[in-house]
């Protein structure tokens, strides 16, 4: 049997309707950019994971799982996600806004910030029988992330992010802050490319702290919604207690996209 608090079963009825009043804002700051053609992009992803993997540690599924990907509007984007255990319980809901700025032709910027719940199933025997709870905790982020297009193949990028836990009992101040490399369009055949991002970062949560390296590889066909996915994640040297200490993920993703054009 799963119970789940009342009060976040309350806040969880609500999200739709702040999905609903959260597109109109997001589609009126399109209408106001008359910098750019104005087209607009309705898109998303479903990715199936064998192991649900966070960059933070206590964050983790660590089982099979299913993530769904929205992204609506054009430099102002709202970009929801939904995750869930294969075995239907719910993982994260996580509700980004973000910017992305061109700084130059090479250089761009995306801001970002987040409101999330995160899900964990505990036991409880308050009311004199054993059952399930799944506890909902809250947390509010911002992030920052530069990236450098040094040409189609190589990028040089960072990840500052910070985020912070509105329970008291959780982790209430979480920082990280990543290098992030990549290489694209590496060709396997002459439709079938690959991307290499190798990743090395640095996260504190309340008063402890780690380094990690991350790795992430992607194998896609040119113009076919399909691809595959493979991670891996370790710390090198940390003190945050988790119960994984290597983390490793592949999975498949399917990818659509839409442009849609405003009609005066």
């Amino acid at each position: 049997m799963i119970a789940i608090n009342r009060k976040h079963h309350i806040c969880v009825k609500l999200i739709f309707p702040l999905l609903l009043i959260g597109f109109p804002p997001v589609l009126l700051a399109q209408r106001n950019d008359s910098t750019r053609a104005k087209t607009s992009v309705f898109g998303g992803a479903v990715t199936i994971q064998s192991k649900g993997i966070s960059t933070v540690p206590n964050l983790t599924l660590g089982k099979p799982a299913a993530v769904f990907d929205m992204k609506v509007g054009r430099k102002l984007t709202f970009e929801p996600q939904f995750r869930f255990a294969l075995e239907g319980k719910p993982w994260a809901m996580v509700f980004w806004w973000r910017y992305y700025a061109s700084i130059s032709n090479k250089l761009r910027m995306i801001i970002s910030t987040n409101y999330s719940l995160a899900f964990k199933s505990i036991p409880d025997t308050t009311s004199g029988t054993s059952q399930e709870i799944i506890r909902t905790t809250r947390y509010l982020a911002g992030a920052l992330a530069p990236n450098f297009q040094v040409n189609k193949y190589i990028g040089i990028g960072a990840y500052l992010f910070y985020t912070r836990g509105i329970e008291k009992y959780i982790t209430r101040n979480t920082y990280m802050v990543s290098f992030r490399p990549s290489i694209s369009n590496i060709p396997i055949t002459k439709k079938i490319v690959a991307r290499v991002g190798p990743e090395i970062y640095y996260l504190k949560m309340d008063d402890n702290d780690g380094v990690y390296l991350n790795a992430t590889l992607l194998i896609s066909k040119k113009n076919f919604p399909l691809s595959i996915t493979a991670l891996i994640n370790t710390p090198t040297q940390s003190d945050i207690p988790s119960e994984y200490d290597f983390l490793w993920n592949v999975g498949m993703i399917y990818t659509f996209n839409k442009q849609y054009r405003e009609v005066n």
